[in-house]
């Protein structure tokens, strides 16, 4: 792992103006001229299918691509860490035949994708670790803990900073028990019934237990003795207590396993904190998100930083990564390589904005990178109408810029261009939020814990797909396996 965070960071290094450029400052900073001549030659000239090619690494038909390029985008995808094979069908999941019909209310199929999978994994973290109790962090409308306790059978407590969301979670969770115990009622949830078809693997009846909801933030500068601070807003009722307890384990006694689906920027290496200094904690399982959230700058004595959280990454030289770089790492490299070989209309979006960008930067230098969105189908508009949209976002009158002359139409042509420059940053994506993780890996690594990466989700569904489970005991039985399973629940 050390040796291939100083890989990822020599080659960020050599590529820094590529990772840390804007696509909106395309026109306005000559983007495309700062790129190797050969480069331009070849990307001009190249369809979305053969760009498709570069980015997925198999090729793509008539492409003749510089060694050059061809050795920047092998490079960067040999150091990124494998995220799975998409594998199935290229649309988006439906309603999962594996969660119980109560348990998919409210929950989109994504959301529904990520539960079942990260539940079966903490299923066989508490088995390998004999914890019943798991504390979800972030847990936000609460449908993972729903699962965890309803669907597995676990004792769960869920913290959420939000208590509308917490607030939220509780009626959720009261509607489905008033939901089961009508099925009870009429004898649909008696002892579990044969599978009419096992292959499938029906999912087993619920149990009435549902999970205890805290609204609470986690304080990433406490002691793990004092976990939580007040909810924002604040919420009715006592403060939350700690669910890490006092020295002896859990308030109730005995360990717990920790987890936060999709922990927002500095939660996640919050959590990973609290993992490391509290013997009440068992075993951890964290899928991260929002890195540019993370905080780069040094930290008050005591405080938890976001990036970098390794002695080992923070000792390399050109370590840093810019918040262009941390944002670059969100986005979702399958989906932009469907877009390319699917020849999408959202593929002129990234266009359009960089032409919309210098125009108001022609009309008032002042204004520069403020956020404009004119809505989420843009992209199926022509130009005039997606300029008249944006420009009163940011305190312009369409009626004063020139949207047809002769200088916006010679931008709207280079589409193709820009869609090649931002295929070059999506090769790059991965890797950071390769250097990302492999940051946290080493960080548990320095303290003596056990803990592996493991691409759980079908990144076409989900691009944060990658979860870091540690714990103070060797893994192997917890991921000896765990693929079969994913391919069965598929």
């Amino acid at each position: 792992e050390q040796r291939r965070a100083a890989d990822i960071i020599r080659l960020l290094t050599l590529y820094r103006p590529l990772l840390d450029a804007f696509v909106i400052d395309f026109f306005t900073e000559g983007l495309w001229a700062q790129l190797p001549p050969a480069w331009q030659s070849a990307l001009a000239s190249a369809t979305p299918l053969q760009l498709a090619g570069l980015l997925g690494g198999r090729g793509g038909p008539g492409a003749a691509w510089p060694l050059s390029l061809l050795a920047f985008a092998a490079a960067a995808r040999a150091l990124a860490f494998p995220r799975g094979c998409p594998g199935g069908s290229p649309r988006p999941p439906c309603q999962s035949a594996h969660l119980h019909p109560l348990l998919r209310r409210h929950v989109k199929p994504k959301k529904q994708h990520e539960i079942q999978r990260l539940g079966k994994l903490l299923q066989r973290l508490s088995q390998a670790t004999g914890c019943e109790r798991v504390v979800d962090i972030g847990a936000g409308q609460g449908h993972l803990s729903r699962f965890l306790a309803f669907g597995l059978g676990l004792s769960v407590t869920a913290v959420e900073s939000d208590s509308r969301l917490a607030g939220m979670a509780k009626r959720f969770d009261q509607e489905l028990l008033r939901e089961l115990g009508k099925t009870r009622g009429l004898g649909h949830e008696r002892a579990p019934r044969r599978c009419p078809n096992p292959a499938r693997h029906c999912p087993r009846p619920l149990t009435p237990r549902a999970p205890r909801h805290m609204a609470g933030r986690l304080d990433p500068a406490a002691p793990w003795g004092e976990f939580l601070l007040p909810p924002d807003p604040p919420g009715p009722g006592p403060a939350a207590r700690n669910p890490l307890g006092g020295p002896g384990g859990s308030e109730d006694g005995g360990q717990v396993l920790v987890t936060g689906l999709h922990a927002c920027g500095d939660l996640s290496p919050a959590l990973l904190c609290h993992f490391a200094r509290s013997p009440a904690v068992a075993a951890v399982a964290s899928v991260g998100c929002c890195y540019m959230k993370l905080s780069t700058a040094p930290q008050p004595p005591g405080c938890s930083p976001g990036y970098p959280l390794s002695a080992s990454v923070a000792a390399l030289p050109g370590h840093q990564l810019s918040y262009r770089a941390r944002e670059a790492a969100c986005h979702a490299l399958e989906e932009y390589e469907g877009r390319l070989r699917g020849g999408s209309a959202h593929l002129r979006a990234h266009c359009y904005r960089a032409v919309l960008e210098s125009l108001i930067r022609t009309a008032d230098p002042s204004k520069r990178h403020l956020g404009v969105q004119p809505g989420r189908k843009a992209h199926a508009l022509s130009f005039p109408q997606y300029a008249h949209l944006g420009l009163p976002l940011v305190g312009l009158d369409p009626a004063g810029v020139p949207l047809d002359s002769a200088a916006v139409g010679a931008m709207l042509e280079q589409q193709h261009k820009v869609v090649a420059f931002c295929t070059l940053g999506q090769l790059l994506a991965p890797a950071v939020e390769t250097l990302i993780l492999l940051d946290r890996l080493l960080y548990l690594r320095e303290q003596g814990f056990h803990c592996a990466l493991v691409p759980l989700f079908n990144p076409r569904f989900s691009p944060r797909n990658l979860v870091l489970v540690a714990s103070r005991t060797p893994l192997a039985a917890v991921l000896a396996g765990l693929d079969k399973d994913s391919e069965n629940e598929d």
